[in-house]
């Protein structure tokens, strides 16, 4: 029985060959023949921005001949209006926007010309290009401006602090705008083209004068590069900024009196800032200024991360660390500021990590060109949650006669209390007497200054025009400045001659404590797009979004920090990108994945 059912699968088998046999025989019983010629090209779908180009691939199978004849809506080699392709497959569109914005690649085997695979473009305006803003500087009211460069698309709108102009399109390189400036200050300048494929220009700054022949204020691109380089009269923040609000003749505060007397009226005043080395390290909190060229790294952050505003940070990787060139255990501050977009970053207990990204405790980031504040309750790199550097006395300023801001100083003692434009306390003293974060005081308008030196008298100026702002806990009178081996370190030791009796407290109204924290809404982020959301590697794409109760966003990883409603990037892999917006109540987040193939 074994051997028949053996006989009986083997006589199947065959049998089932032979069905399959059949279908590889034509009817007349001849072999059928070859497969055709087929083409494959890559990528089948691309989004192109005028005057840019886009490289195709093909793969011809079934023949020897592998070349094709490329042409574009049918047109061999295409043309002008449409955008041309070369013999490798590199597509070039055209300048401007063809109607409708759409293209379609064709690649045709030359040896059969019905094996044929095409490819679906979309065209997009391209990403626009400012060179300049004239005029630069203009007074409050009406004005009209002409900006230049490249790449604008017919529609483009230039943006006035983000907000569009009446616009009028001259040429791909040139366009006029007017509106009106309520205010004065430094306003970025930027171009936008519309869709298809929406994009922002990098901006440029113009100022804004109050008029009446009054100089209007140096743009930030005004600050040298370098190390503790010049401002060349750059002052951060507008002019109504708390730090740089004249408060010579503000009312005095009615405890004025027992928070001196609380604070030690002999204290003596103690420039915490200096030429050369106190063992070891350099004295005050060191800064550096840096370009566009600086490339932004990631921050790890090792302690405040929930209250820190996230990376990607231009900090260079051998930025000054406070203390330095032996920073030691202090607090290791880094302050970098950003000529070229505005921004201020502050770190703090810093330490450069081998691949070029920082670990510290806690970032803030700082907009130049607006009023900002940190969430109520939150830290900064400063303990009263306020920006450092605007606080520093520098020696340029100094030297010129003039410091147009209030100084930054420590007490030993402070309460869970702050006065705007602190946000955050570090108390360690429950006597109402001790100070709130944020407090300011002001040398009194009878001290006599002639006697002390011109370098002197500036900062003395300085401190009955504009006063000093309590910010972290420490010695008591500290001021702080930033190292430079042009101070005369005997000539700052006079200003010991000063106490805290030759000092006045300024009417703190409001005072925040736990109980009176103000409470609000944090932002709010009704769309967060990408487009494209699919794409190849390195192409541009277009992030966008719309939000409300906004004072500054930070867009993760590659961005940073950033102004309006959009910015471009050209992931190299497929990324999550991260909009972290934020105002003085809290903080909101928004996610979109671009894919890359």
């Amino acid at each position: 029985m074994r051997k028949v059912a053996s006989l009986f699968l083997f006589i199947s088998a065959v049998f089932q060959i032979g069905c399959g046999a059949a279908a590889t025989t034509s009817s007349n019983g001849n072999p059928a023949p070859p497969a055709g010629v087929s083409v494959l090209i890559s990528p089948t779908l691309a989004n192109v921005r005028a005057g840019d180009s886009q490289q195709f691939t093909v793969v011809v199978t079934g023949s020897s001949n592998k070349a094709v004849n490329w042409s574009v809506n049918g047109v061999a080699g295409g043309n002008s209006a449409v955008g041309t392709i070369n013999s490798s497959g590199l597509y070039s569109s055209p300048a401007t926007l063809p109607n409708p914005g759409a293209a379609t690649i064709s690649a045709t085997s030359a040896g059969d010309p019905s094996a044929k695979s095409s490819a679906t473009i979309t065209l997009l305006n391209p990403i626009p290009v400012l060179t300049s803003v004239n005029p630069s500087s203009f007074a409050t009211g009406a004005f009209n401006i002409s900006v230049t460069g490249s790449k604008f698309a017919a529609g483009a709108k230039v943006l006035f602090a983000g907000t569009p102009l009446n616009t009028v399109f001259v040429s791909t390189n040139q366009l006029t705008a007017s509106g009106t400036a309520s205010s004065s200050g430094t306003f970025a300048i930027a171009v936008s083209n519309t869709d298809p494929g929406a994009s922002v220009s990098s901006p440029m700054n113009v100022t804004v004068g109050s008029g009446g022949g009054n100089p209007p204020p140096v743009a930030c691109g005004a600050m040298s590069l370098g190390q503790g380089s010049s401002l060349n009269g750059f002052v951060p923040f507008p002019a109504d900024n708390p730090w740089n609000q004249d408060i010579s003749g503000a009312a005095l505060d009615p405890n004025s009196a027992s928070i001196i007397n609380f604070i030690g009226p002999n204290v003596a005043v103690h420039p915490d800032f200096g030429a050369g080395q106190f063992s070891g390290q350099s004295i005050g909190i060191p800064y550096v200024v840096v370009s566009a060229q600086q490339a932004p790294v990631d921050i790890n952050f090792t302690a405040f991360g929930s209250e820190s505003d996230p990376g990607p940070m231009p900090i260079p990787s051998d930025a000054p660390i406070e203390g330095f060139p032996n920073p030691g255990s202090g607090d290791r501050h880094v302050l970098v500021l950003d000529n070229n977009n505005c921004w201020l970053y502050e770190l703090y207990n810093s330490f450069p990590a081998a691949n070029g990204s920082w670990n510290a405790d806690s970032t803030a980031v700082w907009d130049l060109l607006s009023d900002e504040q940190r969430p109520y309750t939150w830290t900064s790199a400063d303990a009263a949650g306020l920006p450092i550097f605007p606080g520093l006395a520098r020696y340029d300023e100094a030297a010129s006669g003039q410091i147009k801001h209030a100084l930054r100083f420590t007490l030993q003692s402070s309460r869970a209390a702050f006065v705007p434009p602190a946000s955050h306390w570090a108390a360690n003293s429950s006597n109402p007497s001790a100070a709130p974060m944020g407090m300011r005081i002001r040398l009194k308008a009878s001290f006599n200054i002639s006697a002390y030196s011109a370098i002197n008298q500036a900062i003395l100026k300085a401190l009955k025009q504009y006063g000093m702002i309590m910010a972290d806990n420490g010695s008591s009178m500290y001021i702080s400045g930033a190292p430079d081996d042009r101070w005369d370190n005997n000539d700052l030791h006079l200003l010991g001659n000063l106490h805290a009796s030759d000092f006045e407290v300024v009417l703190m109204n409001p005072i925040y404590t736990a109980a009176s924290v103000p409470q609000g809404s944090a932002p709010s982020i009704s769309s967060f797009t990408a487009n494209p959301s699919t794409t190849s590697a390195g192409t541009p794409v277009t992030l966008a979004w719309t939000s409300t109760g906004v004072l500054y966003s930070i867009i993760t990883p590659q961005v940073g920090a950033v102004r309006g409603s959009s910015a471009i990037v050209a992931p190299a892999q497929t990324t999550t990108y991260t909009l972290t917006s934020t105002n003085q109540f809290g903080r909101t987040t928004a996610s979109v994945t671009v894919t890359v193939h």
